[in-house]
């Protein structure tokens, strides 16, 4: 294995910036204090500075090994700095780093502008992408070519010194936004807390969620009582339990106005500056709205494709949700109660009708569904499918004692690299679940092996007990999986196309198709068991809970779609300043016919996706997009007669989980399945086809 740092700092005092010698390079987290970030990043921009400066002043003709071979090999000290300081603001942060991190947004955000605006780069870029066919390159080569050149019209190499000069300054003032944005929905979580005081007000609730509330509780320093969250995890299953119906609605409440109550965190006014900056942008560089930019490279090309998609299943899905709503206010009137049907009653009465339906409730569920062994249901379907192994360490350092390591290996024995898991909610981190990388996998510097984390936030038993999983949790689970097998098996040359960098409406194919493998009687069977007997889920229980996938899916569908929507039609925007992010909402809401019973999956001012930020900025519909390829692409394991078949498998991994942006995302999933995807698979999948 090479070494993890660049020989220049390795005789630094700052452990970010010198050799680590621990298992498999991994950082030195006991040794990393929050003071040692700011010299790291100072040391480290010094330092890429110079190396593009040598770059940029090369004086012998552009070639691919003199400009793009040594734009990739640069920054190394950079990227790791970033990468551990970003993965412990995100999953663990405190005051002193969120300072570091609004300070150092617009510091990286400048720096990243004088890379894309340094026109003797552009001009060697350039020179070397006009000549592509005359240099010999091979398919990988070319790829990384194009894409660099992407990168620089994109971050505008291509405009005049004034608009170079704009475009510099918006994203500097985007990257302050974003930092502020997530923050700010961070404060309002960490603020709130509904501490359920008497017996009565644990009305309804399961042993396992009053567990996990008596531990959220025992973690705030208030022993003997008991505390829902804003985390998911926590507030979900109240919304689905409680039979208090002033409690989920002061809950719910709470829940959709992060980020909207007044003050030093009100996002209102951060979104209308972003919005502004986005479709200024955009105009700059010659598009007639920020969707426009955005989409112009992806998949759907075209916010208009984008939204073609998400109508088309709005219909059914709509029509579907009111049926749903309507039966659902069967159950409030048999109660003997007068009142409508509001969003914090949907919960609770869907899983009431669903226990009514299918004789299924999450209380039975819950028990079958133990954290611990829907982790190893995860890993027994990557060892099925791509022959992996997994071992776990007690020997490596983590950044909290809830994290644990694996260690990964293939059919081969060899090292494939490191995965962590870090699944427990606590107030340091941001809500949520995704995947990230503490180093990515590539060939250009040595074999170099990637360290791949997950986060989520599940809730944490008690001490002793297991933490059980909702069905939709250990969902959760299996999604981030899929994102993490998509950068551990990762097998290219260069740093540029590695792993999850690929197109934003493909990054989520590897991880939903994924989640199909949950769903299958093989997998349930065997790791479905009674956290107490040990005993499997019995074939009922397991029958009636595959029966009831698509319980509740209009509701599912619009919760998600609306969210998407409103980001793509808030990003369609023309350059203006005077935008009410309220009034749109609810201009746009009406404008759809969102049903009044449901609220948003995401409201714009806790929309992290889109505003801590640009990682979904008009990008939310992604979800959506990768379903059409998740559901078509599993049907290639169906249709060979088996969810393990090894060609199907080989296929998968060699076009899409270890192939990275070597491709175009069109060319890889074909070159998987044969053939373009067939949206038809995605109605059938969420049962909408005959809504």
């Amino acid at each position: 294995m090479t070494s993890n740092k660049p020989g220049t700092t390795h005789q630094s005092a700052n452990p970010l910036l010198r050799d680590w010698h621990t298992p498999h390079a991994v950082p030195p987290f006991a040794e990393i204090d929050v003071a040692h970030f700011a010299p790291a990043f100072e040391a480290a921009l010094k330092e890429h500075d110079a190396e593009l400066a040598a770059i940029a002043g090369d004086p012998g003709e552009p070639t691919f090994d003199n400009t793009i071979v040594a734009l990739e090999k640069s920054g190394q000290s950079l990227r790791r700095v970033s990468s551990v300081f970003f993965n412990l603001a995100g999953a663990h942060t405190n005051d002193a780093l969120q300072a570091i991190e609004r300070e150092i947004a617009p510091v990286l955000s400048r720096h990243s502008s004088a890379i894309f605006l340094n026109e003797s780069l552009f001009s060697r870029v350039d020179d070397l992408f006009a000549r592509t066919d005359a240099l010999g390159l091979d398919s990988e080569q070319a790829r990384v070519l194009e894409r660099y050149h992407t990168a620089f019209v994109r971050n505008g190499a291509s405009l005049d010194p004034e608009g170079k000069k704009r475009v510099s300054e918006i994203a500097e003032r985007l990257a302050t936004l974003g930092i502020r944005f997530g923050q700010n929905v961070l404060a309002d979580e960490k603020d709130f807390a509904l501490v359920l005081e008497s017996e009565e007000d644990l009305a309804g609730l399961p042993e396992t969620l009053v567990d996990a509330a008596a531990q959220a509780a025992a973690d705030r320093g208030l022993p003997g009582k008991h505390v829902i969250t804003l985390s998911r995890s926590s507030i979900e299953p109240f919304l689905q339990y409680s039979a208090r119906r002033d409690l989920r609605e002061t809950a719910f409440n709470a829940w959709i106005a992060r980020g909207e109550r007044g003050g030093e965190t009100d996002n209102r006014s951060i979104i209308a500056e972003m919005v502004a900056l986005r479709a200024e942008r955009a105009a700059l560089q010659g598009y007639q709205s920020f969707a426009h930019f955005r989409l112009d490279d992806s998949m759907a090309g075209t916010p208009e494709a984008a939204l073609g998609l998400l109508q088309t299943v709005w219909g059914p899905a709509r029509a579907r949700a009111l049926n749903e709503q309507a039966a659902l206010q069967e159950l409030v009137s048999e109660d003997g109660a007068n009142f409508e049907l509001a969003p914090w009653d949907w919960r609770y009465y869907s899983e009431r009708k669903r226990a009514a339906d299918f004789d299924l409730d999450e209380g039975r569920l819950k028990p079958y569904l133990q954290l611990d062994r829907i982790i190893d249901a995860a890993f027994y379907t990557a060892n099925r499918l791509f022959g992996l192994s997994f071992t776990e360490r007690d020997d490596v350092p983590v950044y909290h004692p809830d994290v644990r390591v694996w260690e990964v290996t293939g059919r081969d024995g060899r090292h494939v690299g490191l995965f962590l898991g870090d699944y427990f909610a606590r107030s340091s981190k941001r809500s949520g679940a995704w995947m990230s990388s503490f180093r990515s996998q590539e060939k250009l510097t040595g074999d170099r092996r990637p360290i791949v984390v997950n986060v989520c936030n599940f809730a944490k038993a008690s001490a002793n007990a297991p933490t059980l999983l909702s069905f939709d949790d250990a969902h959760t689970l299996f999604h981030e999986f899929g994102h993490a097998l998509h950068g551990l098996l990762s097998d290219v040359t260069y740093p540029m196309i590695s792993g999850t960098s690929v197109a934003r409406d493909f990054v989520e194919f590897p991880s939903q198709i994924y989640e199909h493998w949950l769903e299958r009687p093989e997998v349930l069977q065997k790791f479905a068991v009674h956290y107490r007997t040990g005993e499997p889920m019995p074939p009922e229980l397991l029958e009636r809970l595959l029966a009831a996938r698509n319980f509740n899916q209009g509701f599912a569908t619009v919760e998600y779609l609306s969210s998407a929507m409103v980001d793509m039609m808030v990003h369609m925007q023309p350059p203006g300043d005077g935008f009410d992010i309220g009034e749109f909402e609810g201009r746009s809401l009406e404008q759809i016919g969102m049903p009044r019973a449901i609220a948003m999956r995401h409201r714009p001012p806790h929309f992290l996706h889109v505003f801590a930020g640009d990682g979904y900025s008009a990008a939310y519909y992604s979800y959506m997009w990768s379903e059409v390829l998740d559901a078509d692409g599993f049907d290639a394991f169906v249709e060979a007669g088996d969810p393990f078949d090894p060609d199907t498998a080989n296929r998968l991994y060699q076009h899409v989980y270890s192939a990275g942006g070597r491709q175009e995302p069109a060319a890889a999933y074909e070159a998987f399945r044969g053939r373009p995807p067939v949206a038809d698979s995605l109605l059938k999948k969420r049962g909408l086809a005959d809504a």
